[in-house]
């Protein structure tokens, strides 16, 4: 194992073969545009989705509210409905009563005799009674 140890000698050429400074300044001016370009791609494509998913939620609210607004409408008419009810039944009876009253007012005068006075109650009764119907009956008016 006598073999002698000597340094490889590659022969390299001293000057190298480079491209010339101005390509790739191109080549860099290009990679620089390229990446710009992608990058303004990318912000208009996040622009554009934005506003797709805001006129979405938009009309989805829109939608929303248009349902509850009809709910609530429903609610109100319904209400209003059941209000003019009891006020129609409460003014029924209170004409009964009236009607009942203006009867016995009526025997009460006929059968009175000159000692007591009672129809003058009877009579304050009623007119108490005929106000609070011409109220009711202002009251159903503006609800209708």
């Amino acid at each position: 194992m006598n073999t002698p140890i000597e340094p490889a000698v590659y022969e390299q050429p001293l000057v190298r073969n480079a491209k010339p400074m101005r390509g790739r300044k191109r080549i860099y001016l290009f990679l620089f545009m390229g990446w710009t370009l992608l990058i303004a791609m990318g912000v208009l494509g996040a622009k554009m989705y934005t506003d797709y998913l805001r006129q979405q939620i938009a009309a989805e609210i829109a939608q929303q509210t248009e349902v509850q607004l009809q709910a609530v409408q429903e609610d109100y008419q319904k209400q209003i409905g059941q209000l003019k009810e009891s006020v129609s039944a409460d003014l029924s009876k209170m004409q009964g009563k009236i009607d009942s009253l203006n009867e016995l007012l009526a025997f009460t005068k006929d059968s009175a005799n000159s000692k007591t006075d009672n129809s003058n109650q009877l009579y304050t009764q009623l007119n108490e009674v005929k106000k609070k119907l011409d109220e009711l009956k202002k009251n159903l008016d503006v609800l209708q």
